[in-house]
């Protein structure tokens, strides 16, 4: 069983304690973790800060080259993190799994490196001049979830590395083992300190929150720990970016055109077993397609294989974690027990294995309507008109994603801007892309990633105003 160390000022790190990390397909132990202490999260913020210093001085070509050879350092090591991602996560190493997972790595590096913040020339008269200018922000505290750890640990990290700040990053303790390898390799090619890596419970990213040598806190997770970080963070007055949880809607009207749209509808859900913030969470259908909606699902949903991630077979993995495959299951019995009517799954399978599950006749007031499920089920809602489905859709805590699916565009797009939500797509859903800013409203979170509006969620703005007589 291997053993990973801390990576603080570009060093390894041993600690005093280390706790078993388990691949949730197997049970077996991945890798041991360490369990940073105080004083190393100490360090780390100490060794971040004072190698601010320097990086946020260095030329914007220089941070852009080094952003660009951690792109590299991911192509020529995707394999190996991505076996590790299987092990640690439970996805599937195929498919749109842990391989497609270092895709997304390596192009949202690379576009991350092309972007820029220049300077912006507010005023330029014969008596004055005044310019805009972006500064890094400083130390950027990471706290990153077990959903997608290295993509979304990705999200955070390289924006608040090519702007000029440094990181101190804290992984999900469900899922450390290939962040720690990621930012093991990243410190190849960054100067020591730039990016530092702490692991352990809930305590570290609690003192992350309050730090005061951090500037900025960055989370990805659930909306009552970002409400905590939030709590947390305000004695500080640290700048906040969170993305948290979502309960998306899709509204699929009477004019859509049913075996067009039944795959991207699936994946829309099933992504990552459903276990993705921005997945289709609630799909409520039109009453005049609704049965074949369901067929079509259903027709999907009971030809996927599932299974351990590292058989290349198999399309779906486990729940990642006993308490997520727990809340799951209760959910659907809950529906059950309402009155739902399973049209697959519905059943637990062996170890932290669910199935993927559809449940027709349930609605608004059912658990598994109401709150997000987080994992590979699919609550389909009937519906007569169209304003009372909107109204529905945005009868909702959380405005992360949603969509219109239609044959009419144009109708679509109108539809789509009365819904409740950072992102509204049209006959898609789940779509993320670098060039695209996205983020939440609501319970959702505020701040957006990707884009130049994201990598300026990382500096601060200073306006440099010169009276020329």
């Amino acid at each position: 069983m291997a053993s990973y160390s801390l990576i603080i000022d570009g060093k390894k790190v041993a600690t005093e304690h280390y706790f078993d990390v388990m691949n949730p397909a197997s049970g077996e132990v991945v890798g041991a973790c360490p369990q940073a202490s105080d004083e190393q999260l100490d360090d780390a913020v100490t060794a971040a800060n004072r190698a601010f210093k320097s990086w946020s001085a260095v030329p914007d070509a220089e941070r852009q080259a080094a952003v660009n050879k951690i792109a590299e350092v991911l192509v020529q090591n995707s394999a190996e993190l991505a076996e590790l991602l299987t092990r640690e996560q439970g996805k599937p190493l195929k498919g749109l799994g842990s391989e497609f997972e270092l895709e997304g790595c390596i192009g949202w590096t690379q576009a991350t490196a092309a972007l820029s913040l220049p300077v912006k020339i507010i005023e330029e008269t014969e008596e004055s001049t005044i310019e805009q200018h972006r500064k890094p922000i400083g130390v950027v505290g990471s706290i990153a979830p077990w959903n997608w750890p290295l993509m979304i640990g990705i999200w955070h990290i390289i924006p608040a590395i090519r702007s000029g700040c440094t990181v101190v990053m804290k992984p999900s303790s469900l899922t450390p083992l290939s962040s720690i390898r990621m930012v093991e390799l990243f410190n190849e090619v960054l100067p020591a300190g730039v990016l530092n890596i702490v692991t352990g419970g809930g305590s570290i990213g609690r003192r992350m929150a309050t730090h005061e040598g951090i500037q900025k806190i960055v989370f990805t997770g659930s909306t009552p720990t970002g409400k905590n970080i939030m709590e947390n963070a305000s004695a500080t007055l640290k700048r906040l970016t969170l993305e948290l949880g979502g309960n998306d809607a899709g509204i699929v009207l009477p004019d859509a055109n049913v075996p067009a749209i039944i795959e991207k509808l699936f994946w829309g859900s099933f992504i990552n077993s459903g276990q993705t913030c921005a997945a289709l969470k609630r799909l409520y259908v039109h009453e005049d397609i609704h049965d074949q909606v369901c067929e079509g699902l259903t027709a999907m949903a009971t030809q996927m294989p599932m299974g351990d991630g590292l058989d290349e077979n198999n399309i779906f993995g486990p729940v990642q974690n006993q308490a997520q495959f727990d809340y799951v299951r209760e959910l659907v019995d809950d529906a059950k027990a309402q009155g739902g009517r399973v049209l697959c799954g519905g059943e637990p399978g062996e170890g932290l294995f669910y199935p993927l599950t559809l449940i027709a006749d349930v609605s608004d007031g059912c658990r598994i309507v109401d709150e997000e499920q987080f994992g590979p089920v699919l609550p389909i809602i009937k519906y007569t008109d169209i304003d009372d489905a909107i109204r529905r859709a945005n009868d909702c805590e959380n405005g992360l994603g949603g969509s219109i699916w239609t044959s009419d565009l144009e109708k679509g797009k109108q539809l789509s801007m009365r819904l409740e939500c950072g992102t509204a797509w049209v006959n898609k859903h789940a779509i993320v892309q670098p060039n695209v800013p996205f983020g939440g409203v609501k319970a959702s979170g505020f701040g957006v990633e990707f884009a130049e509006e994201g990598l300026a969620e990382y500096t601060s703005i200073q306006i440099v105003s010169i009276d020329k007589n």
